[in-house]
């Protein structure tokens, strides 16, 4: 397989031409057979097989991880390899794409797959009311053209070396033309595996699909069971009586109890995850830009780490780009708990003190009440009384995200610092949970445009260096720690020496990269 690293790719950049994503890899200890059982948080009554609605695990892993592809797909290694593109090239100025487009590939209807259904599935996320989180990645595109039956061309707004990583994207799954209706329904992709069934917000049940492009090199397993547990203890209870193999994000509370069975491991990845408190910066008090200094300075950052991590993490420093990125500022000063600090600037804001309600629960991340009552206290010291309201998890990222002024939230990081910053704090993007704009910082938005087109990696890293300064110091999301990816494993399941950490569970593909052992 020819892997694309992210460094390869912007450093051969748009003008090398050719970036060849061909052939794949062959685990020669794997074994098809069994049934792979797993417990995983993140799932929701009202999910869906509608990419653009995803937002975690359970849905990412049964859709992008299972039963879909999309047009490329980040190696656990990092690298960039082709899914439903064998290979792409770029003009000079990363403007235009083309991609090739694997041949001989059925949708699980028997549909044969071409360049009409890469055109229709992205345009759904660009469609009028589309509240997908890749519509910025995909409202890039200024022309989607049809070449021939397998190859397409994309014509961008303005350049982006990091576009083929773009087309990565878990919500950029790729649908049946002229059926995308029916396909969303009942759940018609490419996938390694077909739906036997699903039922939202409880369970999916997948069926390896026979004479698949991928045979030989991945899918092992004969079917798929994912259950939904959003419950750390009672995924950690699945796993130690056996009605489950394996789970995500284990509770650190119990990690003894685990290490203490040898039937299980536990599996640790550094990442870019990265656990965090968005405030709505056009809402008051979030809007004065020292009110957020203050309950940067208000926060215990170190202390988290070790109470809610147990050490599996490092502090963060309120910009999300984090040490598995190629940019990451680790030689940035790191803001640190100053009572006396959060009360200069409290002042400044002409408060004397400051009353807020933080809205929390376990959905956002395990520990998430925990933390956000460690913030309580660290903030009192500060004359900041923060009121913690305990929401129900289920629909946290429906009613809660996004919606209350200042929330707990989580975010999986992404392979590349364009990536991340387009999702999440470009003016106007669905997901930009602080609603960080240009009237916060005009000077960070037009950063994002100019380093997104720029070949130069020197220039690239200057850029997005200020770029994570101006987060630091002004921006609306208070990131306190990045965690490592914890999920454990019965031993009778086996994973390939390289395990990817961009997203967990093996960057969500563990049903089609791991086999029984």
């Amino acid at each position: 397989m020819i892997g694309i690293s992210r460094r390869g790719l912007l450093k051969s950049g748009a003008a090398a031409g050719v970036l060849a994503a061909t052939g794949l890899p062959v685990f020669a200890q794997a074994k098809r057979g069994g049934r792979l059982r797993v417990a995983l948080s993140g799932a929701n009554t009202s999910d869906s097989w509608d990419g653009r609605t995803h937002s975690d695990i359970f849905m990412q892993a049964a859709a992008q991880g299972a039963v879909f592809d999309s047009l490329t797909e980040v190696a656990a290694d990092g690298s960039l390899v082709g899914e439903l593109a064998t290979d792409w090239e770029a003009s000079p100025d990363a403007k235009v794409w083309t991609f090739n487009l694997r041949q001989g590939v059925t949708f699980h209807n028997g549909k044969s797959f071409g360049a009409d259904d890469v055109i229709e599935s992205l345009q759904l996320h660009v469609a009028e009311g589309s509240k997908s989180a890749a519509q910025p990645l995909v409202g890039a595109i200024t022309e989607m053209k049809k070449v021939t039956e397998h190859q397409v061309q994309f014509t961008l707004e303005n350049g982006n070396a990091d576009f083929p990583y773009l087309m990565s994207d878990y919500h950029l799954l790729i649908y049946p033309a002229g059926q995308i209706e029916e396909a969303i329904a009942t759940g018609i992709g490419t996938g390694l595996y077909s739906v036997e069934s699903f039922e939202p917000g409880v369970r999916f049940v997948g069926k390896r699909v026979d004479s698949h492009y991928k045979d030989g090199n991945f899918g092992w397993f004969d079917e798929l069971e994912f259950i939904a547990v959003n419950d750390a203890t009672a995924r950690m209870n699945a796993l130690m009586t056996g009605q489950v193999d394996t789970i995500n994000r284990i509770d650190f509370k119990t990690e003894a109890l685990l290490k203490a069975n040898p039937m299980l491991r536990i599996q640790e990845l550094t990442g870019n995850q990265h656990f965090t408190f968005p405030m709505l910066t056009d809402v008051a008090p979030f809007d004065n830009v020292n009110v957020r200094k203050a309950l940067k300075y208000g926060v215990n950052r170190q202390e988290m780490v070790d109470k809610i991590l147990q050490g599996h993490g490092r502090i963060g420093n309120d910009t999300p780009i984090g040490p598995a990125n190629q940019y990451f500022a680790g030689d940035m000063e790191q803001l640190s708990y100053d009572p006396d600090k959060a009360k200069f600037h409290l002042k400044e804001a002409g408060l004397d003190s400051l009353d807020i309600d933080l809205s929390a629960s376990s959905a956002a991340f395990a520990g998430a009440i925990d933390a956000a009552q460690l913030y309580q206290a660290s903030a009192k010291t500060c004359g900041i009384n923060i009121n913690v309201v305990q929401e129900p998890a289920d629909g946290y990222w429906s009613n809660v995200w996004l919606k209350k002024p200042f929330s707990a939230a989580y975010w999986s990081g992404r392979a590349t610092e364009d990536w991340m910053f387009s999702n999440a704090f470009e003016a106007g993007v669905p997901w930009n949970d602080s609603q960080w704009g240009a009237e916060d910082s005009e000077r960070f938005q037009s950063l994002l445009i100019e380093a997104r087109a720029e070949l130069d990696s020197a220039k690239r890293r200057e850029m997005y260096t200020e770029m994570q300064m101006i987060l630091r110091d002004e921006g609306g999301v208070i990131i306190p720690m990045f965690a490592n990816w914890v999920q454990a494993l019965n031993n009778k399941v086996a994973t390939p020496e390289v395990v990817g950490n961009l997203w967990q569970m093996d960057n969500a593909r563990m049903a089609e990269r791991w086999w029984m052992a």
